[in-house]
Protein backbone atom coordinates (compact mmCIF):
# COMPACT_ATOMS: atom_id res chain seq x y z
CA UNK A 1 0.00 0.00 0.00
CA UNK A 2 1.30 3.22 -0.86
CA UNK A 3 0.98 6.15 1.78
CA UNK A 4 -0.69 9.10 1.48
CA UNK A 5 1.06 12.61 2.57
CA UNK A 6 -1.72 12.42 5.29
CA UNK A 7 -0.59 9.13 6.35
CA UNK A 8 2.92 9.37 7.15
CA UNK A 9 4.41 6.00 8.69
CA UNK A 10 2.50 2.78 9.27
CA UNK A 11 4.59 2.43 12.51
CA UNK A 12 8.38 3.63 11.12
CA UNK A 13 8.63 5.10 14.94
CA UNK A 14 8.78 1.48 16.29
CA UNK A 15 11.56 -0.21 13.70
CA UNK A 16 14.75 -1.48 15.51
CA UNK A 17 16.45 -3.29 12.72
CA UNK A 18 16.39 -3.35 9.09
CA UNK A 19 16.72 -6.21 6.53
CA UNK A 20 16.98 -6.06 2.75
CA UNK A 21 17.30 -8.36 -0.46
CA UNK A 22 19.41 -6.76 -2.96
CA UNK A 23 18.60 -7.73 -6.42
CA UNK A 24 16.02 -5.48 -7.14
CA UNK A 25 16.43 -3.05 -4.12
CA UNK A 26 19.40 -1.77 -3.77
CA UNK A 27 19.82 -2.44 -7.98
CA UNK A 28 17.55 -2.06 -10.65
CA UNK A 29 17.76 -5.70 -10.99
CA UNK A 30 20.74 -5.72 -13.43
CA UNK A 31 23.10 -7.83 -13.56
CA UNK A 32 26.79 -7.83 -15.96
CA UNK A 33 28.04 -10.66 -16.21
CA UNK A 34 32.24 -11.04 -17.53
CA UNK A 35 33.55 -14.09 -19.42
CA UNK A 36 35.16 -15.45 -16.15
CA UNK A 37 31.72 -15.49 -14.70
CA UNK A 38 32.15 -12.21 -12.15
CA UNK A 39 29.07 -10.78 -11.81
CA UNK A 40 28.30 -6.73 -11.46
CA UNK A 41 26.08 -4.59 -10.08
CA UNK A 42 25.70 -0.99 -10.07
CA UNK A 43 24.20 0.43 -6.94
CA UNK A 44 22.84 4.22 -5.70
CA UNK A 45 25.29 6.31 -3.25
CA UNK A 46 22.50 7.74 -1.88
CA UNK A 47 20.85 4.53 -0.93
CA UNK A 48 24.29 3.47 0.48
CA UNK A 49 24.42 6.70 2.67
CA UNK A 50 21.29 5.83 3.99
CA UNK A 51 22.04 2.60 5.16
CA UNK A 52 25.11 4.09 7.14
CA UNK A 53 23.13 7.12 8.36
CA UNK A 54 20.95 4.26 10.29
CA UNK A 55 24.21 2.29 10.57
CA UNK A 56 25.34 5.00 12.87
CA UNK A 57 22.15 5.40 14.27
CA UNK A 58 22.63 2.13 16.31
CA UNK A 59 19.99 0.25 14.10
CA UNK A 60 20.65 -3.58 13.25
CA UNK A 61 21.27 -3.76 9.56
CA UNK A 62 21.26 -7.02 7.13
CA UNK A 63 21.22 -8.26 3.59
CA UNK A 64 19.43 -11.57 2.64
CA UNK A 65 20.30 -12.54 -0.67
CA UNK A 66 19.87 -14.82 -3.48
CA UNK A 67 22.98 -13.40 -5.11
CA UNK A 68 26.38 -15.07 -3.96
CA UNK A 69 29.21 -12.68 -4.95
CA UNK A 70 32.01 -11.39 -2.52
CA UNK A 71 31.24 -8.35 -4.05
CA UNK A 72 27.73 -7.91 -1.69
CA UNK A 73 29.73 -8.31 0.86
CA UNK A 74 32.55 -5.80 0.19
CA UNK A 75 29.97 -3.58 -1.33
CA UNK A 76 27.72 -3.57 2.28
CA UNK A 77 31.01 -3.60 4.60
CA UNK A 78 31.58 0.02 3.35
CA UNK A 79 28.32 0.72 4.68
CA UNK A 80 29.14 -0.54 8.35
CA UNK A 81 26.98 -3.54 7.77
CA UNK A 82 29.38 -6.55 9.20
CA UNK A 83 30.05 -9.38 7.15
CA UNK A 84 28.18 -11.48 9.71
CA UNK A 85 24.78 -9.69 8.62
CA UNK A 86 25.30 -10.94 5.24
CA UNK A 87 23.57 -13.87 4.14
CA UNK A 88 24.80 -14.52 1.10
CA UNK A 89 23.04 -17.67 -1.10
CA UNK A 90 19.90 -17.39 0.79
CA UNK A 91 17.03 -20.37 -0.24
CA UNK A 92 15.46 -19.81 2.72
CA UNK A 93 15.23 -16.17 3.72
CA UNK A 94 12.43 -16.61 6.34
CA UNK A 95 15.30 -18.59 8.16
CA UNK A 96 17.79 -16.17 7.49
CA UNK A 97 15.81 -13.43 8.54
CA UNK A 98 15.00 -15.22 11.66
CA UNK A 99 18.38 -15.99 12.61
CA UNK A 100 19.20 -12.15 12.25
CA UNK A 101 16.80 -11.37 14.90
CA UNK A 102 17.57 -14.16 17.48
CA UNK A 103 21.38 -12.73 17.13
CA UNK A 104 20.76 -8.95 17.49
CA UNK A 105 17.86 -10.08 20.23
CA UNK A 106 15.15 -8.33 18.33
CA UNK A 107 11.78 -9.59 17.62
CA UNK A 108 10.60 -9.44 13.90
CA UNK A 109 8.16 -7.37 14.93
CA UNK A 110 10.67 -4.33 15.44
CA UNK A 111 12.43 -5.00 11.98
CA UNK A 112 11.08 -3.73 8.82
CA UNK A 113 12.34 -5.59 5.34
CA UNK A 114 12.55 -4.98 1.61
CA UNK A 115 12.15 -7.28 -1.06
CA UNK A 116 10.79 -7.17 -4.38
CA UNK A 117 10.37 -10.80 -5.68
CA UNK A 118 8.52 -13.70 -4.56
CA UNK A 119 11.25 -15.24 -2.24
CA UNK A 120 10.87 -11.90 -0.21
CA UNK A 121 7.21 -12.77 0.24
CA UNK A 122 7.20 -14.92 3.68
CA UNK A 123 9.99 -12.59 5.37
CA UNK A 124 7.48 -9.13 4.18
CA UNK A 125 4.59 -10.93 5.88
CA UNK A 126 6.29 -11.62 8.85
CA UNK A 127 8.62 -8.68 9.75
CA UNK A 128 7.24 -5.54 11.37
CA UNK A 129 6.95 -3.63 8.40
CA UNK A 130 7.45 -4.74 4.81
CA UNK A 131 8.39 -2.57 1.79
CA UNK A 132 9.03 -2.95 -1.55
CA UNK A 133 9.65 -0.58 -3.78
CA UNK A 134 7.44 0.52 -6.94
CA UNK A 135 8.75 -1.22 -9.44
CA UNK A 136 8.11 -4.68 -7.45
CA UNK A 137 6.62 -7.81 -8.77
CA UNK A 138 2.57 -7.22 -7.89
CA UNK A 139 2.48 -10.11 -5.56
CA UNK A 140 5.12 -8.42 -3.33
CA UNK A 141 3.27 -5.43 -4.21
CA UNK A 142 0.37 -6.88 -2.55
CA UNK A 143 2.16 -8.19 0.50
CA UNK A 144 3.67 -4.78 1.34
CA UNK A 145 2.84 -2.91 3.89
CA UNK A 146 4.17 0.12 2.24
CA UNK A 147 5.41 0.53 -1.58
CA UNK A 148 7.85 3.22 -1.94
CA UNK A 149 7.21 5.70 -4.72
CA UNK A 150 10.77 4.96 -6.40
CA UNK A 151 12.07 1.99 -7.91
CA UNK A 152 14.72 -0.63 -7.35
CA UNK A 153 18.11 0.77 -7.29
CA UNK A 154 17.01 4.39 -7.54
CA UNK A 155 16.30 5.58 -4.05
CA UNK A 156 13.68 2.90 -2.80
CA UNK A 157 16.13 2.28 0.18
CA UNK A 158 17.16 5.56 0.79
CA UNK A 159 13.01 6.25 1.01
CA UNK A 160 12.28 4.17 3.90
CA UNK A 161 15.51 4.44 5.87
CA UNK A 162 15.13 8.56 5.57
CA UNK A 163 11.61 7.23 6.92
CA UNK A 164 12.07 5.81 9.54
CA UNK A 165 15.15 7.63 10.90
CA UNK A 166 12.93 10.40 10.67
CA UNK A 167 10.41 9.20 12.66
CA UNK A 168 12.81 8.47 15.26
CA UNK A 169 14.26 11.84 15.49
CA UNK A 170 17.66 10.30 14.13
CA UNK A 171 18.39 11.85 11.05
CA UNK A 172 20.85 13.76 11.89
CA UNK A 173 24.17 13.72 10.54
CA UNK A 174 27.37 13.17 13.03
CA UNK A 175 30.12 14.66 10.95
CA UNK A 176 32.86 13.24 13.97
CA UNK A 177 30.68 9.72 14.07
CA UNK A 178 30.70 9.25 10.43
CA UNK A 179 34.48 9.95 9.73
CA UNK A 180 35.69 7.92 12.47
CA UNK A 181 33.24 5.36 11.51
CA UNK A 182 33.46 5.19 7.30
Amino acid sequence: MELSNAQTSPGFDRIRGLAFDVDGVFTDGGILCDLSGELYRTFDAKDGFAVRMASLNGFHTGIITGGRSGSITARFRSCGIEPEDVYLGSRDKMEDFLDFCQRHGVEPSEVLYVGDDIPDIEVMKACGIGVCPSDAVPEAKEAADYVSPFPGGRGCVRDVVEKVLKSQGKWVFDVKGYKARF
